[in-house]
C-alpha cells in the first residue's frame, strides 16, 4: 500500500529557502488501520546542483521516489540519476540504497554532460566499482586509484554508463554491466558513452572521489529507516543492530571484491539468509532459492558466511 493515502496530488509544491524538517514517522506502510490513522511520511528533496526545496511522498520503491522527485521539479522521470542523502556533492558514501532514514534530505542528481571515451584495456581489471540506482541506469561507484580508468581523466566516479561499444545499457543492473566491462579482451579498445550528474559550481573541480565520509551538510539523524523493496511494500523498520550494520558492510565489501559491484540491499539480504544457517552449505542452498540467477561461487558463500559468522561474536 502506498505512501501518503489520500486523493492523487498535483506536483508537490516548491519552497524557496525552507529548513528540512524532521520526517513525520510511526506506523509502517503495511500497518493495520483505517487510512485517516496513519502517518504521512514526508520528505524534503532538491536537486544536488541547486533548486528550491520540494516535498514528495507517496512512493514504495525507488522508481516510484525517482518520479515523485521529477513530478516535483517537473522534469521528465528519465532525467533523475541518482540520489544522495544529506549531502548535494556526489558523494558514494551517502547513495541512497534501499533505505531511507526518516530524517534524511534526499538530493537529486540529474543528467548533464553527455562524453564518449576511447579506453584500451591493458590489464584485466579496469578499476571500476558499478552500482545502479534500482530505476534502469548503472553509474561508477568508485574508481581506484592507479588504474586503467583512474588514468583517464575525463571519467569520473558518478558517471551512468550508457553504452559499451554501441551496446544499450539503459535497464540494465549494475552486476550485468559489471560483467560485461570483465569479460571485455585484454589488449583491445573498447568505447565507452557516459553521461555525467549536473554540477553546481562548487562542484566543478571534482573529479573521481567525490566527497569524503562525512563531508558536506548533516541535515537529518536517520532514526528509523524506511525500508524501499522491490517487491511489496515499503516499511518503516527500526535502525539495523550493530551486528547487521557490521555484517552488511563486510558482505557489500566481499561483493565488490568478488564482483565488482555494491549492493547494500543486497548485502542486507544475504545477511538475512546467512544469520541463522550452520554451515555454508546451508547458506548456499538459501542463496540460490532467493538468488539464484546470480551464480555465486563455493568460495564466495564460503567467506559471506565466515563474515556473518564474525559479525555475530564481534570479531571486527
Amino acid at each position: 500500500m502506498p505512501l501518503g493515502l489520500g486523493r492523487r496530488k498535483k506536483a508537490p509544491p516548491l519552497v524557496e529557502n525552507e529548513e528540512a524538517e524532521p520526517g513525520r514517522g510511526g506506523l509502517g506502510v503495511g500497518d493495520s488501520g483505517p487510512p485517516s490513522l496513519r502517518p504521512r511520511l514526508v520528505f524534503h528533496t532538491q536537486l544536488a546542483h541547486g533548486s528550491p526545496t520540494g516535498r514528495i511522498e507517496g512512493f514504495t520503491n525507488v522508481k516510484e521516489l525517482y518520479g515523485k522527485i521529477a513530478e516535483a521539479f517537473r522534469l521528465p522521470p528519465a532525467e533523475v540519476m541518482f540520489c544522495t542523502l544529506n549531502t548535494h556533492k556526489v558523494d558514494m558514501e551517502k547513495l541512497l540504497g534501499g533505505q531511507i532514514g526518516l530524517e534524511d534530505f534526499i538530493f537529486a542528481h540529474v543528467k548533464g554532460q553527455r562524453k564518449e571515451v576511447e579506453v584500451f584495456k591493458s590489464e584485466e581489471a579496469l578499476g571500476l566499482t558499478i552500482t545502479d540506482n534500482g530505476a534502469g541506469y548503472a553509474f561508477i561507484k568508485r574508481i581506484k586509484e592507479g588504474s586503467v580508468i583512474d588514468r583517464i581523466q575525463v571519467i569520473s566516479v558518478g558517471d551512468m554508463i550508457e553504452s559499451i561499444n554501441g551496446q544499450n545499457l539503459l535497464g540494465c543492473r549494475h552486476y550485468e554491466v559489471a560483467k560485461m566491462l570483465k569479460d571485455l579482451p585484454r589488449g583491445r579498445t573498447f568505447t565507452l558513452k557516459l553521461t555525467e550528474p549536473r554540477k553546481a559550481f562548487d562542484m566543478i573541480s571534482q573529479r573521481s572521489a567525490g566527497a569524503r565520509p562525512g563531508s558536506g551538510p548533516q541535515l537529518g539523524t536517520g532514526r528509523g529507516t524506511l525500508r524501499l523493496r522491490s517487491r511489496g511494500p515499503a516499511t518503516v523498520e527500526e535502525l539495523p543492530s550493530a551486528f547487521e550494520e557490521k555484517a552488511i558492510e563486510k558482505v557489500d565489501d566481499l561483493l565488490e571484491s568478488y564482483m565488482g559491484i555494491r549492493d547494500t540491499e543486497l548485502a542486507a539480504t544475504m545477511v538475512e539468509l546467512g544469520r541463522d544457517k550452520r554451515n555454508p552449505d546451508e547458506l548456499a542452498e538459501a542463496l540460490d532459492e532467493r538468488l539464484g540467477d546470480f551464480a555465486f561461487p563455493d568460495e564466495f558463500v564460503f567467506d559471506v558466511w565466515g563474515a556473518i559468522g564474525d559479525a555475530k561474536v564481534g570479531r571486527y
